[in-house]
């Protein structure tokens, strides 16, 4: 299984304690252009991802190419791709990963952004970005952890 999750948060508890576990991951692969940059903040996030399970990070334009790596080795291995935010996940998905579901986690409220829960706060950016993925057939799973039952309406 590959999970696709778009959380601002990135490694955090709810990864590590939830959505790890529930689908099983062997891999957690960050795709984040600012963390790949910054080695310090990979060595840091790294802290919390347990023993047995591996930590990559790589730019967005790179997951393509990662994740055919990643299971080069193992084809049936269970991944984690974490993004920041939408702009991230639609870049990757244009530039030739393929997934036909997206989990959205949190995305924080900010000046011009609209809460549609208590964990998903939407721009116009946010809102367009959701719009490509439905016209392109992936569906939008929005749930903070496995267990969630939200649904939202846009």
């Amino acid at each position: 299984m590959i999970w696709f999750r778009i959380d601002n948060r990135l490694v955090h508890g709810q990864i590590i304690e939830a959505w790890l576990p529930h689908i099983r991951a062997k891999t957690l692969l960050v795709a984040n252009d600012d963390l790949a940059a910054d080695e310090l903040r990979q060595e840091i996030m790294s802290l919390a991802v347990p023993s047995g399970i591996s930590f990559l990070c790589c730019q967005v334009s790179e997951v393509a190419s990662m994740l055919r790596n990643v299971r080069k080795s193992d084809p049936d291995q269970h991944v984690l791709i974490l993004f920041s935010d939408c702009a991230d996940a639609k870049a990757a998905h244009m530039t030739g990963q393929s997934f036909s579901l997206v989990n959205i986690g949190n995305l924080h409220y900010g000046p011009g952004k609209e809460q549609v829960c208590e964990h998903i706060a939407l721009g116009a950016e946010d809102r367009s970005c959701l719009k490509y993925f439905k016209e392109h057939g992936v569906e939008i799973d929005f749930r903070c952890v496995p267990s969630a039952t939200t649904k939202i309406n846009l």
